[in-house]
């Protein structure tokens, strides 16, 4: 669960975007890069960042403000999930990433895991939409994020390593590698497990 600062800096940081996206007054304009101004002061103190640098990372979104899309792939072969391991931090965590513009969520997993494991698949089903921000994923972020897993079927190629992965691989629900808990937790890979034994239960959210 996230810290109510960042909570209270999050929410704030939406406000006054979505204020600056609407409003036509001066002095609304200004009242709200205040806003914006005292959310970027509540993340730079308790990160121990720039107020600078906070304030350019608001600056970059624009429009209205709404949750960023990540998509995770669970995918199965012989009773073990497919697990990559990340260049950025040494760790394995599911095969996921940014949903594309002008993807469906199922396409963009699909895409992920292919570009991140060298597997073809296709998405079978919706397991979990999480809020990242109710779970206890590390670092905290910025950003107010949504978690799509999917339960996914192999197609077609074969373990291959990318830019982002530097090993691909198969593991037992009871011996699993360290994870990346920046991207998956343990117990959203048991729920994975859990979705993959049992067919008939609904998609989980939050």
């Amino acid at each position: 669960m996230e810290p109510k600062w960042l909570d209270w800096a999050k929410r704030l940081q939406a406000l006054s975007q979505n204020g600056l996206t609407y409003a036509r007054d001066p002095f609304d304009q200004e009242r709200y890069e205040q806003i914006r101004h005292i959310a970027a002061e509540m993340l730079a103190e308790q990160a121990d960042a720039k107020i600078e640098d906070v304030l350019d990372l608001f600056a970059r979104e624009k429009d209205y403000a709404t949750p960023k899309v990540d998509v995770r792939g669970a995918v199965f072969r012989d009773g073990k999930i497919l697990l990559v391991k990340e260049r950025s931090d040494g760790k394995w965590s599911l095969p996921g990433g940014w949903a594309d513009v002008g993807e469906s969520p199922s396409e963009s997993v699909e895409r992920e895991v292919w570009e991140e494991s060298g597997f073809h698949v296709k998405a079978q089903r919706l397991a979990a939409v999480y809020d990242r921000g109710k779970h206890p994923h590390k670092p905290l972020m910025h950003y107010h994020i949504y978690k799509l897993f999917f339960i996914c079927e192999i197609t077609g190629g074969q373990a291959t390593t990318s830019s982002e992965t530097e090993q691909v691989a198969f593991f037992e629900e009871s011996d699993l590698p360290e994870l990346s808990i920046t991207k998956i937790l343990p117990e959203q890979i048991a729920k994975m497990f859990e979705y993959y034994r049992r067919e008939e239960l609904p998609a989980y959210f939050d």
